[in-house]
């Protein structure tokens, strides 16, 4: 989606700035920029904003190959505000994204017969929420041919409750796409939301009793819980300045690590150096820096 977030102007007074986001987005983004081959499934419209998010993908490094053109359709957009302790509230609007139609687009086989060879697929609750049942079914069967193709599927259980008509309905399609995953990044506090689980060792269990080895349930600034049960804590402390995508930012920073074949206590030192980059800096996908 394309993002508008303020300048962090003191007076209150600041500019918004226009760049892009969303979760599964900002996750590759930060992996394309570790080297990895990575390409992005989803849809855009045929205007000008497209064009540009298609461009500042790619000079990201990104593989936009798999973006499929929706004449019909434009971007969705969403607002981030931030409070004095750099914590983000969203605004939205999307309700006619051309990625909520993906799976019904020109050129969507062929699309997805190019990703079921992928090393590793990764969605989220989110994909699952902004599609229509069909949609959900054609993630999850692309999911099912990755992994019987003998790739890993990751799936990060972020809950969005005013992108699902009720609990139960986002409670059945998470734990579907658990069943499928053999890497999971839920977050402590959307399963408390969601289903109630009020500790790092009960999520754990349930995403391992359905079938995902490999859970690491993200903690915030405490760390992340690994599926061992040790508790990997960030090097530092920070006072952030935006929230926004240390989630994502820590996905790719397990995920990078753990194809290059580095353990998972590696793997999430790495996820906490990334994320913690992320919320020193304004919006989802920060600039490269020095």
């Amino acid at each position: 989606m394309l993002e508008l977030s303020q300048d962090g102007s003191s007076n209150g007074a600041g500019s918004w700035r226009l760049a892009y986001g969303g979760d599964t987005l900002n996750t590759a983004i930060h992996l394309a920029r570790t080297g990895a081959d990575v390409a992005y499934l989803t849809a855009l419209g045929t205007d000008p904003f497209s064009a540009d998010l298609k461009a500042r993908w790619a000079a990201e490094g990104l593989d936009t190959s798999l973006v499929l053109p929706d004449p019909a359709r434009n971007p969705g957009l969403y607002a981030i505000t931030c409070d004095d302790a750099g914590e983000r509230s969203f605004t939205y609007w999307r309700g006619e994204s051309a990625a909520r139609h993906l799976f019904d687009g020109k050129g969507i086989d062929a699309a997805l017969k190019r990703a079921r060879q992928a090393d590793l697929l990764a969605f989220s609750l989110v994909s699952l929420a902004i599609l229509p049942e069909s949609g959900r079914q054609a993630l999850l069967s692309l999911a099912r041919k990755v992994r019987e193709n003998g790739g890993q599927v990751a799936f990060d259980g972020n809950y969005r409750p005013r992108l699902w008509p009720d609990q139960s309905t986002a409670r059945s399609a998470r734990d579907a796409a658990i069943a499928l995953a053999n890497i999971g990044l839920p977050t402590l506090e959307d399963e408390t939301i969601l289903s109630g689980e009020s500790d790092a060792e009960s999520v754990a269990a349930h995403w391992q009793a359905l079938g995902c080895a490999e859970t690491v349930v993200k903690l915030g600034a405490e760390g992340c819980r690994l599926p061992d049960g040790q508790i990997i804590s960030p090097e530092r402390v920070l006072s952030p300045i935006d929230t926004s995508g240390a989630g994502d930012a820590f996905n790719a920073g397990y995920l990078a690590a753990r194809l290059r074949g580095e353990a998972p206590a590696q793997a999430a030192t790495g996820g906490h150096a990334l994320a913690g980059w992320t919320i020193m800096r304004r919006g989802a996908i920060p600039s490269r820096d020095s």
